[in-house]
């Protein structure tokens, strides 16, 4: 598996519109416009196999879980025509009632507390199953990113999601991260599902501070400092972020023995794994550091035999393609007509 993100067509939309607020042509019109059949082209001409299509349940679904068939019949176009390049799908459930994986870097998530959360997003899966879940090459993320109160929280509820879909969507495969973001260190709590037909996934952006340094989403000053990759990274004793701090050297080594507890989960469970998100800010580190970083991680996964979908394939400050942001425009790395990073896009090709 390599592929890419569709992240911002059907989730995220509120990030895109502050990106270029001026530009914005409204949720239904950006639905239409943002992606399409030659992006569907382009993936597949470059070389990937398939693409995650992460889906805010706002976006689809209003307040009382009943479908903006408008939208819904928006998804259902992309899949087909993402099938019809050739294209395998993970159709993720990137944001649902009662959890966001940002917000939960500031707070407790409702949807771990509070049942009625979990049965309005087992009313999300009951349509989207329904509707995508007997599709040929079309993988069901049950939740993107868990930030659970303990793993033991989250072992629990990803074992109810999973008994709930799997009746509705009894050949798919489900795909099923570790706790805190999909972490990697959280592998080492993560118990198997009662089930044989689940992918695992793991996202990886650590060590976080270099990953996301300058990030404006992140306020917390241990990531305003400029880092450099590989680096040692000194952050204070007293940090009370949510986020992990990933303390001193990282490198190619401190990588792997960080990814070891996945494999470790793999071998002792035979049982596939793969990352669905990685990647680096473009707004902070230089451009020999971010490459370097992704030269290793790209490195260990093929000696590994780790599947990949790249975050993101356009804009949310982390595209292969940037266009519409601001921010980037006068970035050397999409100084070309395509707006596109081809030294970052070269590594994805090649590894």
């Amino acid at each position: 598996m390599k592929g890419v993100n569709f992240g911002g067509w059907f989730s995220q939309i509120d990030a895109i519109e502050e990106k270029d607020p001026a530009g914005f042509p409204g949720v239904d019109q950006h639905v239409r416009t943002f992606l399409g059949p030659d992006d569907f082209r382009q993936v597949r001409e470059w070389g990937f196999d398939h693409v995650r299509l992460p889906v805010d349940w706002q976006y689809v679904f209003d307040e009382q879980i009943r479908p903006k068939e408008e939208i819904l019949s928006a998804l259902e176009s992309a899949i087909e025509g993402l099938h019809g390049e050739g294209l395998g799908v993970i159709l993720d459930l990137h944001k649902c009632p009662g959890h966001d994986f940002h917000d939960g870097t500031r707070r407790d998530q409702a949807f771990f507390t509070d049942p009625v959360h979990r049965r309005d997003c087992m009313r999300v899966w009951a349509q989207l199953a329904e509707r995508f879940g007997h599709r040929h090459s079309v993988m069901l993320e049950l939740l993107n990113e868990p930030v659970a109160p303990s793993a033991a929280v989250w072992n629990e509820i990803k074992d109810e999601l999973v008994r709930f879909v799997r009746p509705l969507a009894p050949k798919a495969t489900l795909v099923v991260g570790s706790n805190l973001w999909n972490n990697a260190s959280e592998f080492a709590h993560l118990t198997p599902v009662d089930d044989d037909n689940i992918l695992y996934s793991v996202h990886l952006y650590n060590p976080i501070v270099f990953t996301h340094q300058k990030a404006p989403w992140l306020d917390d000053p241990i990531f305003q400092a400029s880092r450099t990759y590989p680096g040692t990274y000194d952050l204070p004793d007293d940090n009370t972020g949510r986020l992990p701090a990933d303390r001193g050297l990282w490198d190619r080594d401190r990588m792997a023995r960080h990814l070891e507890g996945v494999f470790e989960f793999r071998r002792k469970h035979s049982v596939p794994v793969a990352c669905n998100e990685f990647g680096v800010y473009m707004g902070g580190a230089d451009a020999q550091s971010r490459l370097r970083w992704m030269t290793d991680v790209l490195e260990l996964f093929r000696e590994n035999d780790v599947g990949w979908t790249y975050w993101n394939y356009k804009n949310l400050d982390f595209g292969i393609v940037s266009i519409g942001e601001s921010l980037f425009q006068d970035s050397p790395q999409y100084a070309n007509a395509q707006r596109t990073d081809r030294d970052l896009l070269g590594l994805l090709r090649e590894l």
